[in-house]
């Protein structure tokens, strides 16, 4: 099968695998595991914040990070088509009495700022409304094709929360593909924010993890969250180990990642009854059928009977996520089937 849903499908390399072996472990519980101790200084060090911490899933950093930053009774405020909104079960509502805001997000990922200032009370000491205690952002966006979300829109939105008071999050999933994407470092792309997360897990490869980095004392609250949410784990290095090799060994690689997935796009925008989205930005594809013969649902099914998996993605596109698990030769089949069943 090629395994083009998500880049959630990557598996730990030979190295992670024999660093996870090896590696010396403690109690993370007590702060006294060495890997993660390492790992999160790491993780700190590369995004340019004063502290990190390790948490099993990139759900559970962003909902720590909401719960940090947003007491009960206030709101977030967040992108429409943003992960943190669609996908992660409205967990600060559930678990912290925090309401959401959507503002629209602009097909290039930006949030559009006139529904952020609307977002605003004008009165917020009236207690009728649910004031804004954080804004989210996410780069790279995945429901908008994975696409880069300009830094001077990152600055845009800090200079709206700072005046008012409000933190800023940053939902980087894919910071690095980011990072590699916009030719910056990972610290610049995370400069704005008051709290970051990414994941370990998908395009480094890593097979479990994600981090959150910001300011000591977000890093403080985010860890009594964690441990509330069940997130608090022990001999945690032997999943840490896999987190450095990943940081250390798998970044640079990403490129591949986007220049594979500019060649899956170049192959389907030339297949009949397919229909490109936009050229991809880093490494997520999204098209449509176009031929009445197929739906989306249909087609997905016909792929995967001869050997290409893809992802429903909403609105009738398809996606389609490169990763280190997929190769040109891949690409260049999975091209070939898709080919064949529209022909």
């Amino acid at each position: 099968m090629i395994e083009l849903r998500s880049d959630t499908f990557t598996q730990p390399t030979p190295a992670m695998l024999a660093a996870m072996t090896s590696a010396p472990l403690g109690d993370d519980g007590y702060g006294e595991d060495p890997t993660v101790n390492r790992l999160e200084a790491l993780a700190a060090q590369r995004l340019g914040k004063e502290a990190a911490c390790l948490m099993p899933s990139g759900t559970m950093a962003n909902l720590a990070c909401l719960l940090a930053h947003a007491p009960r009774g206030s709101s977030a405020v967040v992108g429409a088509e943003s992960d943190i909104y669609l996908y992660e079960a409205a967990g600060a509502s559930v678990c912290g009495g925090v309401g959401y805001q959507p503002v629209g997000n602009r097909p290039d990922g930006t949030l559009d700022l006139d529904d952020l200032a609307a977002a605003y009370p004008d009165e917020p000491a009236d207690p009728q409304f649910a004031v804004p205690a954080v804004v989210c952002l996410e780069n790279t966006q995945n429901r908008c094709g994975g696409v880069l979300v300009p830094l001077a829109h990152h600055a845009a939105v800090a200079a709206w929360a700072r005046e008012r008071g409000v933190s800023v999050h940053l939902d980087g999933a894919r910071i690095f593909n980011a990072a590699v994407g916009l030719g910056v470092t990972v610290s610049e792309v995370a400069a704005d924010a008051d709290s970051v997360q990414f994941c370990l897990s998908k395009g480094l490869s890593a097979p479990i993890g994600s981090m959150v980095a910001g300011s000591a004392g977000v890093i403080t609250r985010v860890r009594r969250v964690r441990k509330m949410l069940g997130g608090n784990m022990r001999q945690a290095g032997v999943i840490a180990a896999a987190g450095i090799v990943a940081l250390d060994e798998m970044v640079d690689r990403l490129a591949e990642d986007h220049a594979n997935a500019r060649r899956l796009a170049d192959g389907i925008a030339a297949v009949p009854g397919l229909a490109l989205e936009a050229p991809p930005q880093t490494n997520i594809v999204l098209f449509t059928v176009t031929d009445p013969r197929y739906t989306w649902s249909t087609l997905i099914s016909a792929a995967q009977a001869h050997g290409v998996a893809l992802y429903p993605f909403g609105h009738g596109r398809i996606r389609a996520a490169t990763h280190s698990g997929v190769g040109p030769a891949d690409i260049d089949r999975a091209l070939e089937i898709l080919a064949k069943v529209m022909a």
